[in-house]
């Protein structure tokens, strides 16, 4: 079952692809085709995602698929590696099922953009929902990091999509300073754990946590940090402010 759960990596593979395809062909593709290839690639992940979610209903558990050694530094091994169980994968059905009813109702929302700006926001779009897969996918706290670090720079990206207006700029740039003061904490949270376990991977870091491998000063600090990491990513007081300017972009 292992290796069925194995090809996971098609599902932030897809909208990768179409990032790709719309990105680098943004000056070459008709509205028509943008549209289909970056509705399609998430509507292909969905299909993987509804047999990934069917996988793991019938095995009752879910498992870990490592790819590659990712990091290796010292005695610090971290593997490009996604957890599949329960709760990841009924969180893929829900970005890529609510991200590919986005795409498509974007396909007439932004039909007045220019051709090469209608594939630059779908490559966009496309790019947000691999981050955001890849976010919920990974097995440990650094693929969860690139992950969050991409649903910030797309946040970015779509928020100042008609950069020719100043305020349009200054809004981005507003979210993207906010959303990296959270981003610090959680990287300092990462750093504190690669201090104290020698470890970033989910399940060897809540078995450390059980058997009192940290303090309580060490466990109430990380959950802190992430805490604050999660405040300006979901925009919570008092790094909310960001938010109202959010509307500057495509909504």
């Amino acid at each position: 079952m292992k290796n069925i759960l194995y090809l996971a990596y098609l599902v932030p593979l897809f909208p990768l692809i179409g990032f790709l395809i719309n990105g680098l062909g943004r000056n070459y593709l008709s509205k028509t085709l943008t549209g289909i290839i970056g509705s399609g690639s998430i509507l292909a992940s969905f299909a993987v995602s509804i047999w990934l979610f069917l996988q793991v209903k019938s095995m009752g558990h879910g498992e870990v698929i490592s790819y590659f050694p990712f990091i290796n530094v010292g005695n610090l091994h971290i593997d490009f590696a996604f957890q599949i169980d329960q709760l990841s994968s009924i969180f893929l059905l829900i970005i890529t099922g609510i991200g590919f009813l986005i795409h498509v109702y974007s396909t007439s929302y932004m039909h007045d953009e220019k051709p090469n700006h209608f594939a630059r926001y779908f490559a966009y779009l496309n790019l947000f929902v691999f981050s955001m897969l890849l976010l919920v996918m990974g097995a440990n706290y650094v693929i969860l990091f690139i992950g969050w670090e991409g649903v910030g720079l797309c946040s970015y990206l779509l928020i100042g999509f008609w950069f020719k207006k100043d305020e349009y700029n200054k809004a981005a740039t507003k979210a993207f300073v906010m959303n990296r003061i959270g981003d610090l904490a959680f990287l300092i949270a990462i750093f504190w754990l690669i201090n104290k376990l020698g470890t970033v991977t989910y399940s060897e870091v809540f078995s450390y946590a059980n058997i009192q491998r940290l303090s309580q000063t060490d466990i109430t600090v990380i959950t802190l940090l992430l805490f604050v990491g999660a405040t300006g990513k979901s925009a919570q007081i008092p790094l909310y402010t960001w938010l109202p300017d959010a509307m500057a972009g495509p909504t």
